[in-house]
């Protein structure tokens, strides 16, 4: 077993066997002698049913997956380069659609239903892996512990707004008008300054937005955990009330088997006891006749 094969199974399997299936592989690593592979194991961390889900994708649905991942890198080549996208704009959803599709059987099939908000984290992860090279290495290993999500329409590293921002500023000096110096004098003076300003409030901007952004998307792992662990609480209860059924059934088969037992030792202590009642019916019998012949002997003995 190496580290690379124990996630991949730990990852496979739904959230509420995750634990009970990561102490299984930290003891077989531990019996192998190799305890640093038992750490590394037993420091993973349970993923949320969205996550598992998509891990779900990458075992069950390599093919649509590798291909929508393989997109989502010649996209980014396109954005980087300046490129067109062609008709891969339009692939990209047709396979999200198919794969979340998919990982909605997948789960439902495992007995896990995703309710919509999991789908839809779910499908904002596979969108995230089509700009984001490195959540694409994520979801392809199949190993997520929590879904992801991208703002913006392009990859990181490629910010449309900068490259159109620039544009004007080399059709600047095209404005000023020759016939009129003294006024176009104040405006340029003015315009950085303004410019500054608008820049650093848009910055400031951006940065509550991608404040509240992480707030939610802390916020919706957060419940998703929350309901991950109520779900796996459920389904402990479930499993606890089948076991006190069975040992309830268990109790009544001991208890009915006690009850025969005790009628039949009953039954053959009343056996016992006729038997022994004929026995001494017997020997007192025996007795009788025995004193039957002593009589008999002794008045016969004179005549000899």
């Amino acid at each position: 077993m190496d580290f690379s094969s124990a996630a991949r199974e730990l990852y496979g399997v739904p959230p509420g066997e995750f634990t009970s299936t990561r102490e299984r592989l930290v003891q077989e690593a531990r019996s192998e002698g190799d305890a640093a592979l038992a750490k590394r194991i037993g420091a993973l961390r349970r993923p949320t049913l969205p996550a598992w889900a998509v891990n779900l994708l990458s075992r069950f649905a390599a093919d649509d997956l590798g291909e929508l991942l393989d997109v989502g890198a010649r996209l980014r080549e396109a954005w980087a380069s300046g490129g067109g996208i062609g008709g891969l704009e339009q692939r990209r959803g047709e396979l999200v659609t198919r794969l979340v599709r998919k990982a909605r059987d997948l789960a439902g099939e495992a007995g896990r239903p995703l309710r919509d908000p999991a789908v839809r984290e779910v499908e904002d992860t596979l969108q995230a892996a089509t700009v984001d090279g490195d959540i694409a290495e994520e979801v392809r290993q199949g190993r997520l512990t929590h879904p992801r999500s991208h703002t913006g329409f392009v990859p990181a590293g490629f910010p449309v707004a900068e490259r159109e921002k620039a544009e004007p500023e080399k059709a600047e000096p095209e404005k000023p008008r020759r016939e009129k110096p003294r006024r176009e004098k104040a405006p340029r003076a003015e315009a950085p300054p303004r410019r500054a300003e608008d820049t650093r409030r848009a910055e400031a901007r951006e940065r509550a937005r991608q404040a509240a952004v992480r707030r939610a998307e802390k916020a919706a792992r957060d419940l998703a955990e929350r309901e991950t662990e109520h779900a796996e609480a459920r389904e402990d209860l479930r499993t606890a009330d089948a076991e006190v059924g069975r040992l309830r059934r268990e109790l009544d088969k001991v208890r009915r088997d006690l009850d025969r037992a005790v009628a039949r030792q009953e039954s053959a202590e009343r056996r016992l006891e006729k038997a022994e009642q004929r026995r001494d019916k017997a020997a007192r019998a025996a007795r009788e006749a025995r004193r039957k012949v002593d009589e008999v002997s002794g008045d016969a003995a004179p005549a000899i």
